[in-house]
């Protein structure tokens, strides 16, 4: 074994026992799938993310570069990337499987509560201090070599690198899969000047399968493998500020924060195994969670979730702030279950006014527009006629 695969060998045993699934190298080449980022951000599928859209400081012929368009915008002297794969899958059911219209959906990877960019990050750390280590066991300076770490965070498509470096296949649904992993997986990166020996590309087992794209309530996928965020649940329901399309809102249904629909259909994620790990672990009160539970959340509650989940969504706190909900989208869910006697037309109308009026100025935006049709399709806060009905107290 020579030195460069050694320090690759050892890599990959540092992610192992870091608690990683799994671990590949993937070399910085351009490929197709990234080309066609260009493409998919031109056509306006990123939505309102404009951070995709961020451009390299440095012009060139063709003018400013997308940056996550090529590592050479960004890195130029990267010359390997480790990609590092953990399961994050628990033993909960699949929204697909539940149908309790009292209850709204979280999605899966957000049951825990916690902030996994600090628990993939911490291990992270551990196979970049292990790469440098090996590295300077080959006389290789410290000066000499270049690393950075990246969850989520780096202007880098971390999917299209995972691939290369053999974590996994690009699914019609966009995500990574695993043909023994499913596609419940939280990517970590490290970018190195290393120059690695890459692994091969994870073949497409997708075949004729396309489950996810006709089991999109929102019709979110353009085709195979191109999804428009547009019309995606889980952009719509974390990263859009601002009201959901009228011809939306019936699709989202009861997911009050992102979506899984895509990943439940999918046969590979069938017998997709439970992590052990402690920080990916459901609570219970966010699996399934009851309507009124969320509607009548205290304030004290609400802060208790939202300081164990800082960040969320696969951006640092700037992009969707932490996990929350507006008392519209409980209201508006609420009022297309028309499930309990207790939630009667006036004493909505009297939650609405208190909670989203003043009472609840911290559970607003981003998810204000979530379900608003209908909300507003029954009651409005600001009619004369909102006020506290007789017999109802504050909760």
């Amino acid at each position: 074994m020579n030195s460069i695969s050694e320090i690759a060998f050892l890599a990959k045993r540092a992610a192992q026992n870091a608690g990683f699934d799994l671990c590949g190298v993937a070399p910085v080449a351009d490929s197709p799938e990234l080309a066609y980022f260009a493409d998919w951000i031109a056509a306006g599928h990123a939505g309102e993310m404009k951070y995709l859209e961020a451009r390299s400081e440095t012009t060139s012929a063709e003018g400013n570069s997308l940056k996550r368009s090529s590592l050479a915008h960004t890195a130029p002297w990267a010359r390997s990337i480790v990609v590092c794969a953990i399961n994050y899958n628990t033993e909960q059911p699949y929204s697909t499987q539940v149908h309790d219209l009292r209850r709204g959906w979280i999605s899966r990877y957000a049951l825990s509560g916690g902030d996994y960019h600090d628990s993939v990050m911490r291990r992270l750390r551990l196979v970049e201090a292990a790469l440098r280590a090996a590295a300077s066991d080959q006389d290789i300076k410290p000066e000499d070599l270049i690393t950075r770490c990246y969850v989520d965070t780096g202007p880098i498509v971390e999917r299209v690198y995972a691939k290369y470096a053999g974590v996994g296949w690009i699914g019609k649904n966009t995500c990574i899969i695993n043909q023994k992993k499913g596609s419940w997986l939280f990517l970590g990166v490290i970018l190195t000047s290393l120059e690695l020996q890459p692994d091969m590309p994870a073949p497409d087992r997708c075949g004729t399968c396309t489950r996810c794209i006709t089991a999109c309530p929102t019709d979110a996928f353009v085709g195979p493998y191109q999804l428009d965020a547009n019309k995606c649940i889980a952009y719509l329901t974390i990263e859009k500020r601002g009201a959901a399309p009228e011809e939306l809102r019936a699709g989202i249904g009861r997911q009050v924060f992102g979506c899984d629909i895509c990943q439940d259909v999918c046969p590979w994620n069938r017998k997709a195994p439970a992590t052990p790990e402690a920080d990916f672990q459901a609570r219970p009160e966010l699996v399934n969670p009851a309507l009124d539970w969320l509607a009548e959340m205290s304030e004290e509650e609400f802060r208790l979730i939202r300081s164990a989940n800082r960040r969320c969504g696969g951006r640092s706190a700037r992009g969707c702030g932490a996990m929350r909900w507006s008392p519209w989208a409980i209201a508006g869910m609420l009022s297309f279950s028309r499930w309990s006697r207790s939630w009667p037309a006036t004493r909505m109308k009297w939650w609405l006014k208190t909670r989203a009026g003043h009472g609840m100025s911290y559970l607003k935006a981003p998810f204000n527009h979530l379900f608003s049709i209908g909300a507003f399709r029954y009651f409005s806060p600001e009619s004369p006629s909102c006020s506290k009905p007789s017999g109802v107290h504050p909760t």
